[in-house]
């Protein structure tokens, strides 16, 4: 005959289920998002006579930049200043996206392991 579950072992599985699916409630919520990173930058010319090479507040720019890696190679996407809060927008999206799923991964894997022990006991005693 198979062990019944004791009712802290069904409470606390329970609250790991609506755990994950509050956590699943997060991915819901998300809007446009891509991997990598938004850089604001303020370069130097190649003209040496030019007031940006001696003094960094009198840099050119902001230039704005989007990179991100691909099969182990950065890529750069020059962006405008009026995309460039989209892209930034767009990569917190998958900070958050990816924080979300490293939360589901391990209240899965405690879940499971839990799971796991049930079972393990269950079948010793038969």
């Amino acid at each position: 005959m198979p062990k019944k579950r004791s009712p802290s072992t069904v409470m606390t599985l329970e609250r790991h289920r609506q755990r994950f699916d509050e956590f699943k409630g997060e991915l819901q919520q998300l809007e446009f998002f891509c991997k990598g990173t938004v850089l604001r930058r303020m370069m130097r010319c190649g003209k040496p006579q030019c007031a940006c090479q001696k003094d960094p507040a009198k840099r050119h720019g902001p230039y704005f930049q989007w990179t991100y890696n691909v099969n182990g190679k950065t890529v750069t996407v020059k962006l405008t200043a009026e995309t460039a809060p989209l892209y930034q927008a767009a990569a917190r999206q998958y900070r958050k996206l990816k924080a979300s799923l490293h939360r589901l991964e391990r209240l899965s894997a405690t879940a499971l392991r839990q799971e796991a022990r049930f079972i393990q006991s269950a079948r010793r005693r038969t």
